[in-house]
């Protein structure tokens, strides 16, 4: 029975962790007392007793979480942005090949991927190892978000009395291109250049939808596929054939809600969509999860059961 911390259990996160673990019978929870869960000497303790610990943390506190892992076997799996290209890192994104899979199964450290960076290297990540795309391409991706994304305080914002109008219509963000996210986005796909990345968060809980745009133009050999989009479909197809968490629709699946995706279809799972549409010009591809789920938590769990060596969706909802 692996022991298990939650530094940083009340945040959203980290609540979301500890849900998924109320059927778990192979894990004891090493719980703090809450007026000790900012107390270093306590954290530092239950971190090396622990044979995992999950840091729900800010980036700065996440930095300084990991100085105080003493226990050589102790595997940190950090959610913040602050490790997810640091060097000595593995990156916990499994699905995007068997050299990603094998470092979360022997690292000691492991970086959660970001809920828009999951969606975007879902998608980018394949074409550019591929050669389909070139790597000094830039690529064009929006995300749509629910709320629950922001934290704790964006929840409050939008759920309070008190809310703001501007909260009743979908908000672009991240307008200076710099989104704490298009670092990994970048160097994890091997690109050259940063993308284009523009989030939006609508009033809805939770659930994720980001898309990129290809056009022939980005290809390394446009004629190798006469029509993009089926094209692509059956790539994504052979790609991730084998993933239990990633599901690739089949062409037309739109039409089973009236050609709209719903951006919180999935929230409450943990699995991903990918979905290809366009035509022989042009496709738009799609990750469909919960920001929460894949983007998060779900993803978070899914690492923690590849380093203890058990079937993956062990504790997920799918």
């Amino acid at each position: 029975m692996k022991k298990i911390f939650i530094d940083g259990a009340e945040g959203t996160t980290g609540l979301k962790i500890f849900e998924r673990f109320k059927d778990r019978h192979d894990i004891e929870i090493l719980k703090i007392d809450p007026e000790l869960r900012k107390d270093e000497n306590e954290r530092k303790k239950l971190i090396n007793e622990s044979d995992i610990t999950f840091l729900c943390l800010p980036d700065a506190a996440a930095i300084e979480a990991v100085k105080l892992v003493e226990n050589p076997n102790t595997v940190i799996i950090d959610t913040s942005t602050a490790h997810r290209t640091a060097e000595g890192w593995a990156y916990g994104f499994a699905e995007l090949d068997e050299s990603f899979r094998k470092n979360i199964e022997s690292s000691k450290r492991i970086a959660n991927p970001g809920c828009h960076a999951s969606g975007f290297i879902s998608i980018a990540y394949p074409l550019v190892k591929s050669g389909i795309i070139k790597k000094d391409s830039r690529l064009c991706c929006f995300s749509l978000t629910g709320y629950s994304g922001g934290g704790k305080k964006m929840i409050a914002e939008y759920e309070g009395e008190d809310r703001l109008p501007e909260l009743d219509s979908p908000r672009q963000y991240g307008l200076s291109q710099t989104h704490k996210h298009m670092k990994e986005m970048q160097k994890i796909c091997g690109l050259e250049k940063a993308p284009m990345f523009s989030p939006i968060v609508d009033d809805y809980y939770s659930g994720m939808e980001v898309t990129v745009y290809i056009y022939p133009e980005l290809l390394q050999n446009p004629g190798d596929f006469k029509n993009i989009s089926e094209g692509l479909y059956e790539f994504y197809k052979k790609y991730y054939n084998n993933c239990s968490l990633i599901k690739v629709r089949e062409p037309g699946y739109e039409q089973e809600t009236r050609g709209f995706y719903g951006a919180n279809t999935l929230s409450g799972y943990d699995y991903m969509e990918i979905m290809v549409n366009g035509n022989e010009e042009r496709a738009i591809v799609t990750a469909r999860f919960d920001n929460l789920g894949k983007g998060a938590s779900g993803a978070a769990i899914q690492n923690m059961n590849i380093v203890m060596g058990i079937e993956e969706v062990t504790g997920l909802v799918i």
